[in-house]
């Protein structure tokens, strides 16, 4: 199945990311993508919460979750929306970090939270504490689509094995890793992160992700990582998309996670074990 990633560079404008997404969209279909993916925070990245809570809305009223819903069903393809940013009814106001699986009618065939948030000090004058703002997910999820189960995570969910692990266990072939990585960390261990999480379970691993400079908060710029990657059950890396904004295609074989499977099948190899 022709599959396509999308690398972006979102702005902190719902409108102006809504248009662009759904222009790189209709030229995938276009060129026969069957399966389009998009990255984490697709409808807005920002540092500001002001500028948040004047732009994101709640899954009900949320323009980009329309839109890319009524696009994705003109074109008659599925579309994983990497995550929106979505105001929820939290007494505390925070929002949530949320992927959605659209199916060909333009249907929700599945909703993820992100369940750990990315709380660090990456360097002594970069820290992200991602929790202030947004609440964590609680619940695994893996969709049912015509062409398997795919587990859906997001960005730092990459760095806990055993999400990954029980998404495989329940059936997912596929797994999407949806990212905003910071440049840091980017450079240092995404491609490692993404290839290990493929190897261990004997699936595909795809992650489309943010790139580039974004609009300046308290006049700092966010910058991502870009390289969006296709990782093939075996470890190998398809694709690597470099920092360039653009679509990436590539053919999404099952056979492949069949074949890494039976020559290593430690799927079914886990036992329980006592200690320490």
């Amino acid at each position: 199945m022709k599959t396509a990633l999308l690398q972006l560079t979102s702005s902190d404008d719902p409108v102006q990311n809504l248009e662009m997404v759904r222009s790189m969209m209709a030229e995938a279909a276009g060129q026969g993508a069957q399966f389009i993916l998009t990255p984490e925070v697709t409808n807005c990245v920002s540092n500001s919460t002001t500028r948040q809570r004047e732009v994101l809305q709640e899954e009900e009223d949320d323009i980009s979750l329309e839109g890319l819903c009524e696009q994705a069903a003109a074109l008659g393809v599925w579309l994983l929306i990497g995550s929106l940013g979505i105001k929820t009814h939290d007494a505390d106001g925070r929002f949530a970090n949320r992927s959605f699986m659209i199916d060909p009618n333009g249907q929700i065939a599945a909703r993820y939270d992100k369940i750990h948030m990315f709380d660090v000090q990456v360097t002594e004058t970069e820290t992200f504490c991602e929790s202030a703002n947004y609440r964590p997910g609680t619940t695994a999820v893996v969709a049912e689509t015509d062409f398997g189960k795919v587990g859906l995570t997001i960005c730092y969910d990459i760095r806990f094995p055993h999400l990954h692990a029980t998404l495989a266990q329940a059936g997912a072939r596929i797994i999407t890793v949806p990212a905003a990585f910071s440049p840091v960390t980017g450079a240092a261990h995404w491609e490692s992160l993404l290839r290990a999480r493929a190897i261990e379970n004997g699936c595909w691993v795809l992650a489309p992700a943010q790139t580039g400079d974004h609009p300046k908060t308290r006049g700092k710029t966010r910058q991502t990582y870009g390289h969006s990657m296709v990782v093939a059950p075996w470890g190998e890396v398809l694709i690597d998309a470099g920092t360039d904004p653009g679509i990436h295609f590539f053919d999404l074989d099952d056979s492949s996670v069949t074949e890494a499977r039976r020559r290593v099948p430690s799927l079914t190899h886990t036992r329980p074990f006592d200690g320490p």
